[in-house]
C-alpha cells in the first residue's frame, strides 16, 4: 500500500472514530439527562442513570481514551443544564472514568469476553470505592450550600435510622448504590454491544 493510500486510511479511521464517540456522547448526554431517584434505596437527590452505558461501549472498542472522551463530552453538554454549578458534572466525570479507564485497559491487552467482563467489574469496583471521597470532598459541601448538612444526614436516617454521620451515609448508601449503578451498565453494555458491534468497529 502507498505512503497515500495509508494516509488516506489512517485519515479515514479517525473521521469514523471521531464521528463513534460523537455518537456516544450525544446518547450519553440524553442518558444522563433521564437521571430518576429510587426513594426506597437512596435519598432522591442521588438519581440513577444510565450515561455510563456508551462510555463502556467506546472504551471496548475503542480504547479507554474514547471512554473518557464520551465521559466528558456528556457532561459539557449537560453543563447548559446544569442544577449543580458544574459541580454534579464533574463527580460525574470522574466516576465515570474510574469506571472506563480499567475496563478499556484491561480489554484491551485481553480481547475476550473474559477480559471486557473483568475490566468492567473491577472498573465498577473502583467507581463505587471512588464515589466516597468523590462524594464526600466535592458533591456534599456543594449540597450543603443549599441544605444543613444534618438535614442531610436525616433523609438517610430516613431510610435507615442507625447510620450517622456523612462517611458512614456514603458507605453504606452511596457506595453500594453507585456499585449497583455500574453493574447495570456493564450488563446492558454486554447486551448491546454485539449488536452494535458493525457500528461501532466499521
Amino acid at each position: 500500500m502507498s505512503t497515500m493510500s495509508k494516509r488516506g486510511v489512517a485519515v479515514s479511521q479517525g473521521v469514523r472514530k471521531l464521528a463513534v464517540i460523537a455518537m456516544l456522547s450525544a446518547v450519553a448526554a440524553v442518558l444522563m439527562a433521564l437521571s430518576f431517584p429510587i426513594p426506597f434505596l437512596i435519598p432522591t437527590f442521588v438519581k440513577m442513570d444510565f450515561s455510563e452505558l456508551p462510555a463502556l461501549l467506546a472504551a471496548f472498542s475503542m480504547g479507554p481514551v474514547s471512554g473518557v472522551a464520551v465521559c466528558l463530552i456528556k457532561n459539557l453538554v449537560n453543563l447548559f443544564s446544569s442544577t449543580t454549578n458544574g459541580v454534579g458534572e464533574l463527580c460525574n466525570f470522574l466516576l465515570g472514568v474510574c469506571l472506563v479507564v480499567p475496563a478499556g485497559l484491561i480489554y484491551k491487552y485481553k480481547k475476550t469476553r473474559g477480559g471486557a467482563l473483568m475490566g468492567a467489574l473491577i472498573g465498577a469496583v473502583v467507581m463505587a470505592a471512588g464515589s466516597v471521597p468523590v462524594n464526600y470532598f466535592i458533591s456534599y459541601p456543594m449540597y450543603t450550600l443549599f441544605m444543613p448538612l444534618d438535614t442531610i444526614i436525616g433523609k438517610y436516617q430516613s431510610l435507615i435510622p442507625s447510620v450517622d454521620g456523612l462517611v458512614a451515609c456514603l458507605v453504606i448508601f452511596n457506595a453500594p448504590f453507585t456499585l449497583l449503578k455500574a453493574l447495570l451498565d456493564t450488563a446492558l453494555a454486554f447486551l448491546v454491544y454485539k449488536p452494535l458491534s458493525p457500528l461501532l468497529h466499521k
